[in-house]
């Protein structure tokens, strides 16, 4: 077989861009390519994305910066110019990563980033993760050395490099001055590059600027179902995250616990789009539980501590607390059997990524990936990685972005044979000293 590169054609570099042509010379081609670009091509050149991407990512002589692919496209004067195209899938040089399915970090900790951040070619955090686990905590902020959001992200950024991009997401997504989000969005966009930035927008369902102060006082719940929705304000979320991508940013959208969301929310044009594993089993899991128990004791008890905990989980609002059992023990079982818990589709908790893979194959946003988060427990990420090598799901593994907590996966690289042979060997080389 023959090999082909840029550099095998011996055609003449564009005057002043000798040094970027340098840096693609090694790309391989095809035998076509070989014989197209020979017939049509004077000179190699790039064009101003790759200088730009080259001025905001500083690289060695001879390389192009991970985190993007080499394309090439012919101009009016038969020059042939080659392209820095943003894709986390690719490492240094516009090779690709050893594998399709791409990892990301659930975290904004910087201490425990670093030893994962050659891994990675995400990094997801939002609120929650960055104020309550990290700056607000004594325990992971050491000495409390990081003062606010802006610290953090820029030493999260500085430490993950080029080839990863970074969801961040927006304080407040109800705010009602568009100007004001897009002004916080563009902050991100000059501390992470444009190259690198995601900006997560939520989805926001029933809450809305009117009543979302009622989950910052009191019993802190929300005074109506979660289905009782208006729906401007139900299609907030849709709306910025389409504003913003239309701003040209792109945009992770966030909070996609039921496969119903998915269809809809790729109406937004999202980079990303989610599949929350972690609360969603649990719940299943525990509703499972009381109607099981319910079913063979027929005590009545149980359907009344699964009212409330229905009403814990926000399934049902606080006026509901009083529901009529028998509508309770109906909405347990049309939940079981609407999750698939009962059927191989989804007695792992995963039946939402499988729906997820099976609407992303069939829609025409032939960039968006699916982000798989929230897990925990000793199953969750060994059942993923059954999903993806099912050959079902075998064609999609390169849409697929695994994220989770750096501790969460990094568990998953130990197994008890590791300690029984480390034993062994150790004990070995001791007995030899």
């Amino acid at each position: 077989m023959i090999k082909f590169t840029l550099g095998s054609l011996k055609i003449p570099s564009v005057r002043g861009e000798e040094e970027y042509v340098r840096r693609v010379l090694d790309t391989g081609i095809t035998a076509d390519d070989y014989r197209t670009i020979s017939e049509m091509a004077q000179f190699i050149g790039v064009t101003e994305q790759f200088k730009d991407v080259l001025s905001t990512f500083p690289t060695p002589n001879g390389e192009t910066p991970a985190g993007f692919r080499r394309v090439f496209e012919m101009d009016a004067d038969k020059v042939l110019r080659v392209d820095l195209a943003r894709d986390i899938a690719c490492g240094k040089n516009g090779g690709l990563r050893p594998t399709s399915v791409l990892f990301s970090a659930d975290s904004a900790n910087p201490y425990e980033i670093e030893p994962i951040s050659p891994f990675l070619s995400n990094l997801t955090c939002n609120p929650g993760i960055l104020y309550d686990l990290f700056i607000n905590n004594p325990k992971a902020n050491v000495g409390g050395k990081y003062k606010n959001r802006d610290e953090v992200m820029e030493e999260i950024g500085r430490i993950l490099g080029p080839g990863c991009d970074i969801s961040v997401e927006l304080n407040n997504p109800f705010e009602e001055d568009f100007e004001a989000l897009l002004e916080e969005a563009a902050k991100f966009r000059e501390m992470l590059s444009k190259y690198r930035v995601v900006i997560k927008v939520p989805h926001t369902g029933a809450v809305s600027p009117e009543n979302v102060k009622q989950l910052l006082k009191d019993e802190k719940k929300l005074g109506r179902h979660y289905a009782d929705v208006d729906t401007a304000q139900a299609l907030r979320g849709h709306r910025l995250a389409l504003k913003l991508h239309e701003h040209g940013y792109r945009i992770n959208f966030t909070l996609m616990f039921e496969p119903y969301q998915t269809l809809f929310a790729l109406q937004a044009r999202p980079y990303f789009i989610n599949t929350f594993l972690r609360h969603r089993l649990v719940q299943s899991t525990r509703i499972k539980e009381f109607v099981d128990i319910y079913d063979n004791t027929q005590n009545l008890a149980y359907l009344v501590s699964l009212r409330k905990y229905l009403v814990d989980i926000d399934y049902l609002a606080p006026g509901q607390a009083d529901l009529d059992l028998l509508e309770v023990l109906r909405i347990g079982r049309d939940l079981v059997k609407y999750r698939h818990f009962e059927d191989a589709q989804g007695c792992d908790g995963l039946d939402s990524m499988r729906h997820n893979l099976r609407v992303l194959r069939n829609c025409n946003l032939t960039d968006t990936r699916l982000i798989v988060c929230s897990m925990e427990g000793d199953y969750n990420y060994p059942d993923i990685d059954k999903v993806l090598s099912d050959p079902e799901f075998q064609d999609m593994n390169d849409r697929v972005v695994i994220t989770a907590e750096p501790n969460y996966i990094a568990r998953f690289t130990s197994t008890n044979q590791v300690t029984s042979y480390q034993r062994r060997f150790m004990n070995a080389v001791q007995g030899q000293s």
